[in-house]
This record gives structure tokens, sequence and C-alpha cells, in this order.
């Protein structure tokens, strides 16, 4: 464990310019270190790239860096074997490293900060933090996908009633469901591998605000820690957080996909629906009903969307006001970052493993719901505007039959040929094959649609854009 420091200046970060100590309880309202510690291993690979830099360009000399090098190098193995717990004396997670490095190393620790502020570092740490998150949920989406598509793939003749306005509508291939949340994640997927690009500049160097008077090279340190490029402008490079509003604003799309298909299971799993049972393994009983099954997976992740929104929100109000440079609000960046990032990995994990082993779809359920309703009304217009009815016309007259039928407590399947061709006279015996659910289904052949031929190109091409991404 690194040793306290006491209250005295020569224990604090700042210069000597101050004459007496912190508060105890400013010192504690001041102190990051309870959460930015999750940085650390960033902050260690940062600042091994920064005593090679200052190596490389003659800063220091070429054995001071391998001992930094080293020296951080341990403090790593001792953070991972938990024998390096820095407490609030340390104040963040950047001073607890540098202390203990020379506590290491003796003085030449105290050269790691050549040429660097807490601010380009802080920077650095967490574009290093967050490069790593999002390459981690692309995966989780990938494995999300691979989840679904392996459902849309055993349910492509499955039929299930499609809905708008939550109100019976047409009925669709239960595949055609499951694939329009793929192309949802599937865009959440491209989205983060733009917003990679922009978390994946190099803010190191930039110095407090204005740069720096060693002769240091942006580039060689940008390019040891796999950064694309380097901020032009070092104000913009210390204060900049856009990067964290894009990244909470595209975890917050993510969220609403992944809420809007909890919500259809929560609605799927009721006994007024019964389209999917719930298994063991991802539900929950009452308290107090014996016979309840609860849909807390889906439930939690409609829930903790609100999180992922929050933190975004108040990111958005955190920049608005903010002056250049670098000022102490930033500091209220990274617990939101950090639990949006824990949120959604959380949840995406929570909802692939609700789809790949804790529901089961009921086809026969399914397709029992589709023969129970009106949801073939616009075929019946759709086969009189084929016979040469305008279609308007063929609307109006749908809407009569749909009320008839309703009057006569029959679905369109039950009207006889004679009561078809007392409404119009083009109606003939082929109107039963017409509005038959499958038929209804597989004569939606447009690209993009329903039909089971359709459904299985999509499907194909959806299996061949993931095997490319994984």
């Amino acid at each position: 464990m690194a040793t306290s420091s006491s209250n005295s200046s020569a224990g604090q970060t700042w210069s000597q310019r101050f004459e007496s100590a912190l508060h105890p309880a400013i010192a504690l309202f001041n102190a990051s270190i309870g959460f930015d510690i999750e940085l650390i291993e960033y902050d260690l690979s940062g600042s091994q790239a920064h005593a090679k830099m200052l190596a490389h360009t003659g800063i220091i000399s070429p054995a001071e860096g391998e001992q930094l090098v080293a020296g951080l190098e341990q403090i790593r193995q001792e953070y991972q074997a938990g024998s390096f717990q820095p407490g609030v004396e340390a104040e963040d997670v950047h001073f607890a490293v540098e202390r203990r490095l020379t506590e290491l190393v003796g003085d030449v620790g105290k050269k790691l900060h050549t040429a660097r502020s807490r601010n380009d570092q802080v920077g650095t740490d967490t574009r290093l933090y967050l490069r790593a998150q999002v390459e981690q949920i692309q995966q989780q989406i990938l494995d999300f996908q691979a989840v679904m598509l392996g459902l849309a793939e055993q349910h492509v003749e499955t039929l299930i009633p499609g809905y708008t306005h939550l109100q019976r509508a047409q009925p669709l291939s239960l595949a055609h469901h499951l694939l329009a949340y793929v192309e949802m994640t599937q865009r959440d997927w491209q989205r983060l591998g733009e917003i990679y690009h922009r978390i994946n500049i190099s803010p190191l160097g930039s110095g407090a605000l204005a740069g720096t008077t060693f002769p240091i090279d942006r580039h060689y340190s940008a390019e040891l820690l796999g950064f694309e490029s380097v901020y032009a402008n070092s104000l913009d490079g210390v204060s900049d957080r856009d990067f964290a509003i894009e990244f909470l604003c595209a975890a917050s799309l993510v969220m609403v996909h992944l809420s809007r298909l909890a919500e259809e299971v929560i609605l799927w799993a009721s006994e007024e629906f019964g389209f999917v049972t719930l298994k063991d393994s991802c539900s929950t009983g009452s308290s107090i009903m014996p016979q309840k099954k609860n849909p807390d997976v889906p439930e939690l992740v409609r829930g903790k969307t609100g999180r992922v929104f929050g933190h975004l929100q108040g990111m958005l109000v955190l920049m608005k006001g903010l002056p250049l440079a670098y000022n102490k609000d930033l500091q209220e960046d990274k617990e939101a970052l950090f639990d949006g990032v824990k949120t959604v990995q959380g949840c995406l994990e929570a909802m692939t493993i609700l789809f790949a082993e804790g529901l089961e779809f009921r086809p026969a359920r399914l397709n029992q719901a589709v023969t129970e309703d009106f949801s073939n009304a616009t075929d019946v217009a759709d086969y009189l505007a084929a016979k040469g009815v305008p279609f308007r016309e063929a609307y109006n007259l749908v809407g009569k039959v749909v009320k008839t039928s309703l009057a006569a407590n029959k679905l369109l399947k039950d009207l006889t040929l004679e009561e078809w061709q007392s409404l119009h006279p083009a109606f003939e015996p082929d109107i039963y094959a017409a509005i038959e659910p499958r038929q209804v289904v597989s004569a939606r052949n447009s690209f993009g649609g329903t039909g089971f031929e359709q459904v299985n190109r999509a499907l194909a091409a959806a299996k061949q854009r993931w095997q490319q991404a994984s």
C-alpha cells in the first residue's frame, strides 16, 4: 500500500505558494481518487509513453526513461495484485501514481511530469479508457446481433401480429421483427465506430492550456499510444469533451433500442399476449403472489435507460458555460462517463443472455394470434385494387366489410362467398387464399418487406455483414 502523505505542502500536488493545508472536508470534497482510480491502467500506459517521449527527445536521459517506464510497470503489477490502493490523501489517480513512482525510483520519478500538466494527462487517460470501452461495446453489440440472427433464422416462417399504435395492423414474419433490432443495433455499431475516431486524438503535450517550452514530440507519444492524430490546438486539447458527449449520445441510442425491445418482451410475456415464455434463469417471482413470473431483465433495462439519458443531459449542462480552457468542473465528467459505460455494457449483456437462453417464443400461439383479428383487411383492399377497383373506393368498401363483420361477430375469413359478392361483384373464391395470414405475409415481397423471400435475403445480408465485422 502507498505511504500516506502528511498535510504539509510537501505532500500536496501544488507549489509552495500555499502556506497551509486544505481543510479536511474540502480535501475530501476536492478529491477524485474514489472514482478516477478507474483510469489507473490508462494513466500508467500514458505515463510510460510520455517517459519514452521525454527520453526520445533528449529531455531526460535514456537511462532515466527506462527507470520511469520500469517503475510505472511495477505500479501496474502492484495495483493488479491489490497492494497499491491509494486513499483520499492522494487527491487523484495521477498524483497517486507519481508519488508511488518517486518512492520506487527516487528523484528521477519527479521528472515524469516534465512538459505535462494534469490537464492534458487526464484528457489522455480518459480517451484511452473510452477507446477501450467503445471497442468492448461494439463487440457486445455483435454478440447481441449473433443471438438475434440465430433466432431470426429459426423463425422466418413463424408469424407474429404487427402493430401500429399498439393496435393489430398486419401480420409479419417473426424473423422480420427480430431483424429490425439487428438493423437498429447495426446503426449503433456504426455510430460508435465513427465516434471512435474522434475519441482517438491525443491531447498529450497540450500542457495546462498553452503547450510547453520543452522540445517535445507529440506525434511520437501519440503513435506509442495508438492515437490516430493529435489535437491541433492546445486550448481545445485540454478542454474538449465533445467525444464524451458524443459517446453518451450514442450510448443513449443503444439504450433506446434495448428499451424498446425490453418493452415488447414485457408485453409478449403477459397473459394478454402470451407470445413468449420466460425461463427461470432470467425471471423472478412475487413475494406474495406465487403464480407470478416477473420480467425483471427487460424491466431493469427499461429503467436503466433513464440513467444514461441523465448522464448525457448532465454532460451537456456541465459543458455549456465553461470558458476556455480547463476548469475543475470537468472532474464531474468521470462518474457520468464511467456509469454510462457500465450501464450500457451491463444491459447489452443482460439482453443478450435473455434472448439466448432466457425466453422461448410460442409459435403455435403466435400463429393463432394472426388469425384472430382484421389485420388482413388491407389485403382485401389490395385484392380489389388488383381487380381494377380504384384503391380509395376499395379502401372505403373494406371499412364497410369490417363493420358488417363486427356486427355479425365474424372475422373476414368466416364470411361466405355470397356475403363477399353482395358487397362487391369483384370478389371471387380466391379471396380466401388472398387473406390467409401466411399468404398475406408472403405477398409483401417488396424490398425490405416482410415477405419470406425478402426476409431470407435480408437475413443472409445481415449474416454476411456480421461476419465481416466480427
